[in-house]
């Protein structure tokens, strides 16, 4: 059952395309027209709803903004879907509504399930659900290392298992190498800083500081210093509160509180206000004798001590040799002292850390070797099942005798390698394969790159090949292909049509073609048609049906819509269509 996701997309002051709906069918759908501006217009507007990049030149001269809707089918357990409602989208009954505004200024905002979303989000969703063929991605397949993503996507968990391995062995033994040059090339350096770390903990330890002890120096000083000062203001403040011996008649403070007392504590019996008072007064002599008497201690506890204070300022001076080297007070030292012991163990265990890391490099090396071959067996086997897949649909695209083959090589180097097969060899992220993908068109003709070895044409040809055979393992359920028939035509056209609508079978396929040979075979023919008022163009797109789609293939054939002959040829390829699927 195919799956219909792409069900709806409505265009909106795009390009050339003007408030136009495009309605996708389940199976197979061709997107033709006169020129390729119109249908290119309609890929680009399924990139951005897709999350591709946007462009404000996308923007129609004079309006204030490009829209793009459009309409989806997941299943409500897909990852789609799941991620989806993460973000906040409702689906409603399976149907997905995603749209896409670009301003005139190249602001973009991206909506999903009634919901704004990230623009990211969108892309994250198309891998899910839709994968993109087109001329950029046929030109990328040129390259290895597609190639060779390619083949370990067709592998499944027979290359990805231990792909997921190596990669982490890998990154791993960067990490060590990293450690173990900086521990090697900066041996030097790293003596040096153990040797200033020595004799400041050395420094440190000699002085033997305490936390606090310089802010309890600093006072001791302080107080040591205005010893006289004081003592002298200590005596005057006693004798004012509790009087001087050496003079009876004078008043001091306790006294006279003494005699406020007695006064009220002789009527206080008669008023509770007052007894209140009286009780007040009582504690003010009290506090008068207590304060009276710790003066008279603190005055005899004063020691104006030279020596002491010489001693004093002499540690202070000495705590100062550190403060300035190694903190702003000695809670500072201390913490850089804690500090520079655990650095200077990491530094002495160098040698230890060098061997330590040193096996690993070696295990790690080891273990990726081993992986690498692993993986090179894994590829070899699908490569095989992979040029054969695709070697059979070159023979139903009419190239019966070419031949696809996969190289899997690797380079052997004398420094820095790694074990496998039992040569040194270069490897990378990926293992130490080097893939590429090889054609012989013809018998006789040697296996040569696919750049190289096939015309435009065959290209085309082989690239269409892969690509479908490369769709049969990607869980994607819908297929953009725009234009890789190009280059193509004759029977080798009938062939990609067919094979395209082989696909069809097993989920949903756009293509956007200009052969009329691959358009007799979608079950959904949709025209892009242009109209011009002499200032403005526009574009909209309209299904063809019946007497239309065959009007339409005429085009396509002959360039004349009402060419008996063409009409005679779109009428019996319409029926060949329908009879060799």
């Amino acid at each position: 059952m195919v799956v219909h996701v792409l069900e709806e997309m409505r265009i909106r002051a795009l390009g050339v395309i003007d408030d136009a709906v495009v309605e996708l069918s389940p199976g197979f759908t061709a997107v033709t027209g006169e020129t390729g501006a119109g249908k290119t217009m309609v890929v680009t507007s399924l990139g951005l709803l897709l999350g591709g990049r946007a462009d404000a030149a996308l923007v129609r001269i004079g309006a204030k903004a490009a829209v793009v809707e459009g309409r989806l089918t997941v299943d409500a357990r897909s990852a789609a879907a799941v991620r989806a409602e993460e973000a906040g989208a409702e689906l409603d009954d399976g149907v997905l509504l995603i749209s896409r505004t670009l301003s005139a200024e190249g602001r973009s905002r991206a909506h999903l399930g009634g919901r704004s979303v990230p623009v990211g989000l969108l892309g994250e969703l198309a891998d899910e659900l839709v994968a993109v063929h087109g001329q950029t991605d046929q030109q990328g397949l040129l390259r290895p290392a597609r190639q060779r993503q390619a083949l370990d996507r067709y592998a499944g968990d027979a290359v990805a298992g231990p792909l997921e391995k190596y990669a982490a062995a890998y990154r791993r033994l960067r990490a060590v190498s990293a450690e173990l040059e900086e521990l090697t090339t900066r041996a030097r350096e790293r003596a040096q800083e153990a040797d200033l770390l020595r004799f400041g903990l050395e420094e440190v330890a000699a002085a033997e500081p305490r936390p606090g002890e310089d802010e309890e120096l600093a006072a001791e000083a302080e107080r040591l210093g205005h010893a006289e000062a004081l003592a002298s203001a200590a005596a005057v403040a006693h004798a004012a509160l509790a009087g001087n011996p050496e003079d009876p008649e004078g008043v001091d403070a306790a006294t006279l509180v003494a005699g406020a007392h007695r006064a009220v504590e002789a009527v206080r019996s008669h008023d509770q206000a007052l007894a209140g008072l009286a009780d007040r007064i009582g504690e003010v002599g009290i506090l008068l004798s207590d304060v009276a008497g710790d003066l008279a201690g603190y005055a005899d506890n004063l020691d104006a001590d030279p020596i002491r204070l010489s001693a004093v300022e002499e540690r202070r001076a000495a705590l100062t040799q550190l403060t300035r080297k190694y903190g702003e007070t000695i809670a500072d030292v201390l913490a850089w002292a804690e500090q520079g012991a655990a650095r200077l163990a990491e530094l002495d265990g160098d040698d230890d850390r060098i061997g330590e890391l040193t096996a690993e490099h070696d295990a790690l090396r080891t273990e990726l070797g081993g992986l690498a071959q692993t993986l090179t067996d894994a590829r070899t086997e699908a490569a095989g099942r992979f040029a054969e897949a695709v070697t059979a649909e070159l023979a139903s695209l009419a190239m019966p005798h070419a031949r696809v083959t996969f190289a899997i090589r690797q380079t052997e180097t004398e420094a820095d390698g790694i074990e496998v097969g039992g040569r040194p060899v270069v490897f990378g992220p990926h293992g130490a394969d080097e893939v590429e993908l090889l054609l012989a068109p013809h018998p006789g003709a040697p296996p040569r790159p696919i750049a190289k070895g096939a015309s435009g044409g065959e290209l085309s040809r082989v690239m269409l090949a892969v690509e479908v055979v490369f769709a049969g393992s990607d869980p994607v359920p819908t297929y953009l292909f725009d234009e890789v028939d190009a280059g193509v035509g004759g029977k080798a056209a009938v062939e990609v049509g067919r094979r395209l609508a082989k696909l069809a079978r097993s989920a949903q396929v756009v293509v956007v073609t200009h052969l009329p040979q691959v358009a007799a075979f979608a079950d959904r023919h949709l025209v892009v048609e242009k109209t011009n008022d002499g200032s403005v163009t526009r574009s909209g797109v309209k299904a063809m049906e019946g007497e239309d789609r065959v009007r339409e293939l005429s085009r396509m054939l002959a360039g004349q819509e009402d060419s008996e002959l063409a009409r005679a040829h779109a009428e019996e390829l319409l029926e060949a269509a329908r009879a060799g699927r």
